[in-house]
């Protein structure tokens, strides 16, 4: 892997993102106490206003969806070009295409993507809790390939539009993107066989940790500690509509608040990669 460049923080939202940096910066910042949530400073935001407006010079909120879309590669090559070290970049955009040839992430500005994955039926409560959605709108706005963040025209958003699509396609933009090597890792591996997994990522980073520094970051890291600092402290990238951030973070909590008829619907939307990437057996039963 190349040292300067970007390194992609990529998830579907409600994926695990925002812990797998919290991780990322116990790990490199090896301090004794636990890093603050709303001190992320390691990790930059691919759809941040500022970071745009910074690098162009002149405000986004002149340019339409579009127009601001089309200088997105230029931005991210510029700040790989201009890092003497690999910036990590957290990505909720699916990998698409600004032109037929020009993808919205240039490979050449990218070291590689880190793709966290979750359970489509424990994503769609999230989410739904997240966006102030019942779990049905949630569902349909899963199997959207029109989906986006931050896409009302009407008022001007703290972030960039990103665009979503399906949750299925989202995976698969990722996965099958060209000219980018791609590790990925499942929610519900980070929570169940956190050594290893968290591991794997350690080492596609190229990273000199041993396991005990590994495993002190990752409890350092743990959703106990995120939600008391969000309780204390209050979490700066919280939807403003969602009393917490750091709700749950349970595997399977979907059991619970799903119906089956829901259920059904996810997995006739998502079967063919849930089934993939292990969330389904031979017999259509789901496996976490």
């Amino acid at each position: 892997m190349k040292m300067n460049g970007i390194t992609w923080l990529v998830s579907y939202p409600k994926s695990g993102n925002t812990w797998f940096r919290v991780f990322l910066a116990n790990l490199q910042e090896e301090k004794k106490s636990p890093a603050e949530i709303n001190r992320l400073n390691r990790t930059l935001i691919a759809s941040a206003r500022p970071i745009f407006d910074d690098t162009v010079g002149f405000e986004s909120s002149d340019l339409t969806a579009d127009e601001i879309d089309s200088l997105r590669p230029e931005i991210y090559e510029h700040i790989a070009c201009n890092s003497e070290e690999t910036q990590f970049m957290k990505v909720h955009d699916a990998y698409t295409y600004i032109t037929d040839d020009t993808p919205l992430f240039p490979s050449k500005a990218s070291c590689g993507a880190i793709y966290l994955m979750r359970n489509p039926l424990d994503v769609a409560v999230s989410l739904a809790h997240h966006s102030g959605w019942d779990y049905s709108q949630s569902i349909r706005n899963m199997a959207d390939d029109q989906a986006a963040f931050c896409r009302n025209q009407k008022r001007l958003h703290n972030k960039l539009k990103q665009k979503l699509l399906s949750w299925s396609h989202h995976v698969l933009s990722w996965m099958e993107a060209p000219g980018i090597d791609v590790c990925f890792l499942r929610y519900e591996d980070m929570k169940q066989k956190p050594l290893e997994t968290f591991e794997k990522a350690v080492k596609f980073l190229e990273f000199d940790y041993g396991r005990d520094k590994i495993q002190k970051a990752i409890d350092l890291s743990s959703f106990e500690e995120l939600q008391r600092q969000e309780k204390e402290n209050g979490f700066r990238e919280k939807n403003a509509i969602t009393e917490l951030f750091f709700r749950k973070g349970k595997v399977g909590s979907w059991r619970e608040e799903l119906n089956d008829k829901q259920v059904k619907q996810i997995i006739s939307d998502h079967g063919a990669v849930m089934r993939r990437y292990g969330y389904l057996d031979v017999n259509n039963e789901v496996i976490f």
